[in-house]
């Protein structure tokens, strides 16, 4: 699954995939090109061994996370430290955080916290990585419930939320004279009349990407897991092979023979076909603004449309959520940072200029709305959306779903490869 992006999502499904099978018995994945602390924010530093693990540094609350999110939160952690007596180290963890993190904290060296995506909560519940969170009661009225949703697994709230993204669709308004469209259907006439090149820059690529596809999976009714009684997903109900999915399939399978979806379209040049005005509409997520702003291309953002008659479109929202490791040295400490980021929009407030992601919290959205326009109606969106499952199981869909999604563009059999995908799905799953 290759996706060009440069967030919190970049490498989630990978790393889950990998842990998954640590989880089941396979050997260590650690990376020896890893490294483990290039980020110092308290005084403490950190260093990889000559084994290339991450070693914990040398502070009162240690927090593991990427280097994008470690550059925007080694300031506002700093300041926190000193606010509170407190020494803070936040250290990169360049590649494989969530393996090296399991890892370390089995044995008892890892970080207080890590930041990540939401959809990593099941993975680090089975492998008893990280705990509960206590989050203040009014956290519920300052954080908006997307946020909340995605951390809660198995009835309980395991991680302090601050950002949240979704696939929103970009228009070109100098190739189509309906910036908005409300559904699939409008949207492709529209982009023919404007005489486009390609009327949709959706990554499909060689192998397909089931992270974009999924609005259009969902608005035809495909689904991935059921739910049972309670709103958790159940892995023993796979939606892919049954018939939302097929019908889905179906009318992938027309865009695709339409010339709308094309696997020529990939994660390496969908926003550039975009940025160089070759296709009328993108779909894609607050990663390609900066690409889209540089190329001054005047154009408007709305949500992902669905087809006519059909369902609405319901893209995946991922969250970003601080987590307290269970076998963390000062594990206090890192429940009161979780509280902090929760309570108030200042540390996000304070990470944002490093790290433009959309803010999961409704204060700072609306002091944000002003200057980021763009970036406030993403994180408005993603109300709509759907939290991507964060069950371990999650792992095995993406090649599968994706590869059938890519042979279907490209003129296979639109139900015989979904079935197919379906029942390798279901027997990953039961291996």
């Amino acid at each position: 699954m290759l996706i060009r992006r440069k967030n919190f999502l970049a490498l989630s499904g990978a790393a889950t995939a990998t842990a998954l099978l640590a989880a089941c018995g396979g050997g260590s994945s650690d990376d020896a090109g890893t490294t483990g602390g290039a980020s110092d924010a308290g005084g403490a530093s950190g260093a990889s061994d000559a084994g290339g693990a991450v070693t914990r540094a040398d502070a009162d609350l240690v927090i593991w996370t990427d280097e994008e999110k470690a550059v925007s939160l080694e300031e506002p952690a700093k300041a926190w430290g000193e606010a509170n007596g407190l020494t803070v180290a936040v250290q990169t963890v360049a590649e494989d955080l969530q393996p090296n993190f399991i890892t370390a904290n089995q044995a008892g060296n890892g970080p207080d916290m890590i930041v990540a995506a939401h959809d990593w909560i099941g993975n680090l519940v089975q492998n008893s990585s990280i705990q509960p969170v206590q989050l203040p009661a009014a956290a519920t009225e300052a954080i908006a419930p997307i946020g909340l949703e995605a951390v809660t697994y198995d009835g309980q709230t395991y991680g302090a939320p601050y950002a949240v993204e979704t696939l929103v669709l970009f228009a070109n308004k100098a190739l189509t004279d309906v910036p908005e469209p409300k559904t699939v259907e409008e949207l492709v006439e529209a982009a023919k009349a404007g005489g486009a090149e390609n009327v949709l820059a959706l990554p499909v690529g060689e192998q397909g990407d089931a992270y974009h596809m999924e609005p259009f999976y969902t608005s035809a009714g495909g689904y991935l897991f059921g739910k049972d009684g309670e709103g958790n997903f159940d892995p023993s109900d796979v939606g892919v092979g049954k018939e939302g999915s097929i019908t889905a399939a179906e009318k992938i399978g027309e865009l695709g023979k339409d010339g709308v979806l094309k696997t020529s379209i990939s994660g390496d040049n969908a926003i550039s076909l975009f940025t160089d005005g070759k296709a009328a509409y993108l779909v894609s997520g607050p990663w390609a603004l900066e690409d889209i702003r540089t190329a001054k291309i005047d154009f408007a953002m709305s949500a992902v449309p669905g087809f006519e008659g059909m369902d609405p479109a319901v893209p995946f929202a991922g969250v970003n959520a601080f987590y307290v490791a269970t076998n963390g040295k000062n594990p206090a400490f890192a429940q009161q940072f979780a509280t902090a980021v929760a309570s108030s929009a200042d540390i996000a407030e304070q990470m944002f200029p490093k790290n433009e992601l959309p803010p999961i919290n409704l204060e700072l959205q609306e002091k944000l709305s002003g200057d980021y326009p763009e970036i406030v109606k993403i994180a408005e969106l993603a109300g709509s959306a759907e939290p991507m499952p964060a069950i371990p199981e999650m792992a095995a869909i993406w090649g599968p779903l994706g590869q059938a999604d890519a042979n279907i563009v490209g003129g296979a059999d639109p139900e015989s490869t979904m079935t197919s995908a379906g029942e390798e799905i279901t027997k990953q799953i039961g291996g």
